[in-house]
């Protein structure tokens, strides 16, 4: 699978995911939440940076109880459960964000 954005081509795995993580940029980000119907408002970007800054410190994508935890630590617990993680990403806040996020598919996703 491949997205095509101004010529240029980011290839992608069967799921969806990146395969060449350090070509991820906003539009990529935009053209694969488009690919899952997801219009980014800035809580997903919220999410989104996160997801990239968590990523460049542990180089690994959280699973989905880690990330709830860690960002209800920085942003507060009103967003970090996952009630409001699968608001904005129904198709699981872990494995949905971190495909938009230009990351790697999390440990532990099926």
């Amino acid at each position: 699978m491949a997205i095509e954005l101004n010529g240029v081509t980011y290839e992608t795995d069967e799921d969806g995911y990146l395969i060449q993580l350090d070509l991820w940029n906003e539009e990529v980000a935009v053209a694969l939440a488009n690919n899952e119907n997801i219009k980014l408002t800035d809580a997903h970007w919220e999410v989104i940076n996160f997801l990239r800054d968590y990523y460049d410190e542990y180089n690994v994508a959280p699973m989905i109880r880690i990330l709830t935890k860690a960002i209800g630590k920085k942003f507060g617990q009103e967003k970090g459960n996952t009630k409001y993680l699968y608001e904005l990403y129904p198709g699981g806040p872990s494995k949905q964000a971190c495909k938009i996020a230009g990351l790697p598919k999390p440990t532990g996703c099926v």
